[in-house]
């Protein structure tokens, strides 16, 4: 992916700087609220193996969009960590109080597809095209405005999602972590900003696909901060955790969750916590994609924020 999308330059040599405030360390969290497709598609399963028609595993996740996502916001504005919701958009028909309660709560919000049974690995290029359009205009019509990021159900593309999110208008995704610092991709519509997505802080993938505790999956949290806060004193970085309504909005693993969340939060005097919108409008204004010969953008070498 480096020689078709992004080049290659080391941490190591880029300039000092910082983000606004003169934060050098950038900290967002993002909920996933999801919804499934009863009976087709994709699912995310707790328990592997029961026959049709599983009302165990639909149970598990309709706990999410019922109890968990509301206790999460509440626990994130509590805390003062602005939220971000990378939203199934199948949410606003099936759940509205839970957009609803989004919404009061400042979060952006992130498109992340129709619902989470989908997958863009199985669409056409046409299809890939309108699916992403159609979620732009949704949140467009509920929210008022577009979103300017998504993450794909299942972190799942094709060879053109790159291409054909910042075809339709996207214009950062999250994704990806090829860095501790943003990254600009190419893409035949215009650069796309890769802000870092920490593929391991996701309780999904940690705590349901590689059976860590919950008590493990907040450790490795608080890990990840204090290395990252270290490390940013000599360049400004990002941090990432994503967490899911119906896998960490359970009880015992909220009050793990809550234990790491507060560890950050006692920091907000030197960290930025924000939204995935603010560091792309920071990192665009102090280092913006450069023009190569055909008019198309590269990475910059440097990523000396200072707004």
């Amino acid at each position: 992916m480096t020689a078709d999308r992004y080049p290659y330059t080391p941490i190591g040599v880029r300039p000092p700087g910082h983000w606004p405030g003169r934060r050098r360390l950038a900290v967002y969290v993002a909920v996933g609220v999801e919804e499934y497709r009863f009976g087709s598609g994709h699912v995310e399963d707790l328990l592997p193996g029961v026959p049709h028609p599983d009302l165990v595993n639909r149970s598990w996740r309709d706990y999410g969009n019922r109890v968990g996502v509301f206790r999460l916001l509440d626990r994130l504005t509590g805390l003062g960590l602005p939220p971000t919701v990378l939203l199934n958009t199948m949410v606003y028909d099936t759940a509205p109080a839970v957009t609803d309660a989004a919404r009061a709560a400042g979060a952006e919000i992130i498109g992340h597809g129709v619902t989470n049974s989908d997958s863009l690995a199985d669409m056409t290029e046409p299809a890939e095209r309108a699916y992403l359009q159609a979620v732009a205009a949704r949140v467009r019509a509920e929210e008022g405005a577009a979103p300017g990021g998504w993450s794909s159900p299942w972190l799942t593309h094709t060879p053109r999602t790159v291409d054909l999110l910042a075809e339709t208008g996207y214009r950062y995704l999250l994704d990806l972590r090829p860095d501790d610092q943003p990254v600009w991709l190419a893409s035949s519509g215009g650069p796309v900003l890769a802000i870092p997505y920490a593929l391991e802080l996701n309780d999904s993938s940690t705590i349901v696909g590689r059976q860590a505790s919950a008590a493990e999956f907040a450790d490795m949290i608080v890990d990840e901060f204090d290395e990252l806060r270290a490390a940013a004193e000599d360049q400004p970085l990002v941090m990432s955790v994503v967490v899911h309504s119906y896998i960490s909005g359970a009880p015992f693993r909220l009050r793990q969750l809550g234990r790491a969340l507060a560890h950050l939060a006692a920091h907000a005097d030197d960290v930025w916590f924000t939204q995935p919108r603010h560091i792309h409008r920071a990192f665009a204004s102090a280092s913006p994609p450069a023009p190569d010969a055909d008019g198309t953008t590269e990475e910059q070498e440097a990523s000396h924020v200072r707004p």
